[in-house]
């Protein structure tokens, strides 16, 4: 299958923009200076909602293209490949923010007010109801997980109805699914979608747009300027989230990213075909599930041992910054290398497209 180098390299951009939105909070709840004033500061969430368009766009596609050049699709490789890419580091991370909030934290004096029955928590984690959990407020580390957990939900819905649906109809299933799952999401008669974060319309309405990739449907070169442009207004901005409801910022979010992952990746962008950015991509994932454990460990080193050289605002704010996001892709690139990589390469075995 085509590699998409952009979509690689746009992963490690999306990745950053939920780190530099945690840190201030973090740093912020621990009563040390934060610094989040600028609009992209504040654009994480609508980071993990490309995510989850950019994840849609890539699996749909890989599901369509596997129906078309095989006339069906091998739904147990296809989970085996899903469970291969995320189930060890999501596991391990699980693992850690269990072991971290109930066992080291009380250990060290520090008592974390759990309001979730623990053999439960474990058993939502273990069954890919993290985004349950997560109502609990069970702490950052397993908190980011609830997006890991709307994907995999997706997906185990998504591949099934695919096989089944006639080729010339699944993408008429995916319009129309991406809006009437949005207009459900928002119905008062449908609250649960909404109090556990069901958006699977941006995964949908990406797939859909995936479709008129694959069929050659090219946007013009200043329609796709207009999107690349919002997009920029989008997460350096506040223009599109000012006067709108709840409905139409999804709404909005949902057809723009979707038509961007269209247009990004009919064309070649020499910035994001840099070896670095894409390695950086590579390891995104790492990224996104790492930094709140770094996040940890660098507010104890500010509380405990920073703060008796009385460093002023500006230094801790950069320090911070830095000290997080630099450890981060340490610990990432290493994972990748010497824990991910192991169960990647196993994919070998379970790929049905070259």
């Amino acid at each position: 299958m085509q590699k998409l180098p952009n979509i690689t390299s746009l992963r490690f951009f999306l990745a950053l923009l939920v780190m530099i939105y945690h840190i201030p909070q973090f740093f912020h709840n621990r009563g040390l200076p934060s610094f989040n004033d600028l609009p992209i500061f504040n654009k994480g969430i609508e980071a993990v909602y490309m995510f989850f368009s950019l994840s849609g766009f890539l699996i749909i596609k890989q599901l369509f293209l596997e129906k078309e050049i095989n006339s069906k699709i091998d739904l147990k490789k296809f989970y085996i490949r899903r469970a291969l890419r995320i189930l060890p580091l999501y596991y391990l991370i699980a693992l850690t923010g269990i072991l971290y909030y109930n066992f080291f934290l009380p250990n060290i004096g520090i008592e974390m007010p759990r309001t979730y029955n623990l053999i439960d928590g474990i058993i939502l984690l273990l069954v890919f109801l993290p985004n349950v959990l997560h109502l609990s407020n069970p702490g950052g580390i397993l908190e980011i997980l609830w997006s890991i957990g709307i994907e995999e939900q997706f997906y185990l819905l998504i591949a099934p109805i695919i096989v089944l649906i006639p080729s010339k109809r699944t993408v008429f299933f995916l319009l129309a699914f991406s809006f009437i799952f949005i207009f459900l999401y928002h119905s008062s008669l449908f609250s649960f979608l909404m109090k556990y974060k069901v958006m699977f319309f941006y995964f949908s309405f990406a797939g859909f747009c995936s479709f008129l990739k694959i069929k050659k449907n090219k946007f013009s070169e200043a329609f796709s300027f207009i999107i690349y442009l919002s997009v920029a207004l989008y997460f350096t901005t506040n223009i599109f989230i000012e006067n709108l409801s709840q409905f139409q910022y999804n709404l909005i979010s949902m057809i723009l990213f979707g038509f961007f992952l269209h247009c990004f990746t009919q064309n070649t962008f020499s910035f994001f075909q840099n070896k670095s950015l894409v390695y950086l991509g590579k390891i995104s994932y790492g990224i996104y599930m790492y930094h709140s454990i770094v996040m940890q460990l660098v507010g104890f080193l500010f509380l405990n041992f920073f703060s008796k050289y009385n460093l002023n605002s500006i230094t801790t704010i950069i320090t911070s910054f830095l000290l997080v996001i630099i450890i981060t892709l340490l610990i990432s690139h290493f994972s990748y290398r010497f824990y991910e990589k192991k169960f990647l390469n196993m994919k070998r075995d379970y790929r049905v497209l070259k």
